[in-house]
């Protein structure tokens, strides 16, 4: 056994952590049943630690180190820009993963045409695809100048003598998981197989400035499949998300070396490619009902970008023992958490309901901030009451009943006024911050509640129940130039009593 060319050895798909025997639980990343088998030689192991033989790097002074600002290349798409930070750095490595079908190519194919038609070389390398599919596919798309090279190949080694021949500015790889390096044994989309694949196209991105995008797919998780050590080797790793039967896809920053990650790009799929979403809010209302029980606005955070999203709850009689409980788009457990707080301190008769609760569009949202609008769907639900189709709520719901602040509450508002909303439920603590010290305050007396006349809150000509301070928890105060009202609630049963 000591003097075979190969061994067996096991590899950890979540971090990439190495045994010689198979174990259930990983000592690196506590993952279960996250070892797979792979036989490795001996020239696989020398390779693996092996690097380009070169002149020796030198230890410098800190203080010494100049500071040249990274020139940026503005790929054409600017949801896109937003994501990378102001555009490609030179040099950098980016990893693209999402779902099947999601258009990954698609997108960076629109990349390579713009990058293309500004006078930039790139080469688009595809190991999943003919040459004839792409070109049916970039004909979709519309056309493309002569600097966008193509190449079908699977081979690193005869990837990397192109891009060191050709020297393109752009690379894209297509996928990694197709991949494969002839210095190691492995089968293709292997641990040891994709993480000698990207060191190998690291190299080439610092070693001769190329800007290289590499596609990977991701498991059932959701995460990118390889080992984790991937997503520690590149400097940026993008998401792309969204349900492939809706015409919307988002694109989310979890790792960038050279801006910001609290920005998302958002995108409608249509037959000739993806066209940017220059307002998200606007487009995700759009089709709403207006008079049905059950619907409420709530406003959430991607990043630095406010979008308003509606929120649906269906609650009925259960027919069983045992009551359903199903939600898309939100936790299960924060909708059954959220009923509890309802049954417990408000009184509702939930215990013999079925529940489901539904972001509208496919979104994926697991901001608390919509806890206050999922309440106000179920209460609406429950007791068959619509709302006012012009409210909007936001906040996070505590297990006392209280409702929280959360962060940027006055860009949220200024979202819900720019698109022509009346009434806004919030946190307490955050109304009291949208208050202005001046103009606003001549609309409400001492306790902070309106003065003159009540506008109706509730949807089909139904009055709202104590709007003259019957609680005594919440403050009420109308926006001068907009004439939008605030309403800031201390606990979920101040919404429930100015609301139902």
């Amino acid at each position: 056994m000591a003097k075979g060319r190969s061994s067996t050895i096991f590899f950890c798909q979540n971090c990439g952590y190495e045994s010689a025997k198979w174990l259930g639980q990983c000592p690196g990343c506590k993952e279960w049943n996250s070892f797979v088998e792979e036989t490795v030689s001996k020239a696989d192991m020398k390779s693996a630690g092996s690097v380009r033989m070169g002149e020796r790097p030198q230890p410098c002074i800190l203080s010494e180190v100049t500071i040249r600002e990274e020139s940026k290349v503005l790929t054409g798409i600017g949801e896109l820009d937003r994501v990378l930070g102001g555009g490609i750095v030179q040099g950098s490595l980016t990893l693209v993963g999402g779902d099947p079908g999601i258009g990954k190519s698609t997108l960076l194919l629109q990349v390579c045409r713009n990058l293309s038609e500004s006078g930039h070389t790139v080469l688009y390398i595809s190991g999943e695809e003919s040459q004839v599919q792409i070109k049916m596919r970039a004909d979709r798309i519309g056309q493309f100048s002569d600097k966008m090279l193509l190449l079908c190949e699977t081979n690193l080694g005869n990837v990397e003598d192109v891009i060191r021949k050709q020297k393109p500015e752009v690379v894209i790889i297509d996928s990694i998981q197709t991949m494969f390096n002839d210095n190691v044994s492995a089968a293709p989309g292997s641990v040891s197989q994709v993480r000698e694949s990207t060191g190998v196209l690291l190299q080439l991105a610092k070693g001769l400035g190329v800007s290289v995008f590499i596609v990977g797919h991701v498991t059932k998780e959701g995460t990118v499949a390889g080992p984790r050590v991937l997503e520690h080797m590149v400097d940026t790793v993008l998401y792309f998300e969204g349900d492939r039967h809706a015409s919307y896809r988002i694109l989310r920053g979890v790792k960038n070396r050279f801006g910001s990650t609290n920005e998302i790009g958002v995108f409608e799929m249509r037959e000739q490619g993806l066209t940017e979403v220059t307002n998200p809010s606007e487009y995700m209302l759009s089709g709403r009902p207006e008079n049905a029980s059950g619907s409420v606005v709530a406003c959430t955070m991607e990043g630095t970008r406010p979008l308003l999203v509606e929120i649906q709850a269906l609650v009925c009689h259960s027919n069983f023992g045992i009551p359903r409980r199903q939600t898309t788009g939100t936790d299960f457990n924060r909708v059954n958490l959220l009923m509890a707080v309802l049954e417990k301190r408000s009184g509702l008769q939930l215990a013999g309901c079925d529940a489901y609760v539904n972001i509208t569009g496919g979104m994926k949202i697991a901001e608390p901030a919509i806890d206050l609008g999922i309440v106000l769907a179920i209460v609406s639900s429950f007791r068959n009451q619509v709302l006012n189709p012009k409210l909007i709520a936001f906040g996070e719901v505590g297990l006392s009943g209280e409702v929280r602040a959360v962060s940027m509450a006055k860009q949220r508002v200024a979202e819900a006024r720019k698109l022509g909303f009346e009434v806004c439920v919030l946190p307490w603590v955050s109304a009291k911050e949208c208050m202005s010290m001046g103009e606003s305050r001549k609309n409400t007396d001492e306790s902070g509640n309106i003065l003159g006349e009540n506008k109706n809150i509730v949807g089909e000509g139904k009055n709202a129940k104590g709007m003259s301070g019957a609680t005594g928890d919440s403050v009420v105060f109308t926006e001068p130039v907009s004439g939008m009202q605030i309403i800031g609630v201390k606990t979920v049963q101040d919404a429930m009593d100015r609301l139902f």
